[in-house]
């Protein structure tokens, strides 16, 4: 009798704890309305978290060259840290991720996210570059990238095109 019991204990701890990796930490069940999400958190052997990374609040400004046009968005890291490492696009000959110091652009090898932070690309800092535009994107228009990181799986992301002179708060 006493095994039956001992098993049912065991069997409904399982239970309940499978159940509560079903949802975020916060509670949720999942990203905000409106992010594409990485990988979920998952602790490792040496028990650090695993990245849990979500992108929002992309957008392109219209371009006033031709061939080329920058990109921003923010990615946002519920869990441990990682690197974005590179930006894929089909609307460029050549997608770059840029730092900008001292006023003048540079291709990165790669931009830091934090643990439990974000990685902002905006105006004036760090931001995608599209080089050698096969078409001049107009606004309204969706730009469909594709983020890769170091340690999460790519994540895919639309920028939408919005006025050349678009910066909204926090950007």
């Amino acid at each position: 009798m006493n095994r039956r019991i001992t098993l049912a204990a065991v069997i409904a701890v399982t239970s309940a704890l499978a159940l509560a990796g079903c949802t975020s930490s916060d509670g949720s069940d999942g990203p905000d309305k409106g992010e594409k999400t990485g990988k979920s958190t998952e602790k490792t052997a040496q028990g650090a978290a695993e990245p849990q990374l979500s992108v929002s609040g992309g957008f392109m400004p219209e371009p006033v060259m031709k061939d080329m046009g920058g990109g921003f968005l923010t990615v946002t890291n519920k869990g441990g840290a990682d690197k974005l490492t590179s930006v894929t696009s089909d609307i460029a000959g050549k997608t770059e991720i840029h730092e900008t110091v001292d006023q003048k652009m540079k291709k990165a090898d790669s931009f830091d996210i934090p643990a439990n932070g974000t990685l902002k690309l905006e105006r004036g800092g760090n931001h995608i570059m599209f080089l050698g535009l096969k078409k001049k994107p107009a606004k309204g228009d969706k730009i469909a990238v594709e983020l890769h990181f170091e340690k999460s799986a790519p994540i895919k992301a639309e920028l939408e095109v919005k006025e050349a002179t678009h910066n909204p708060k926090g950007h």
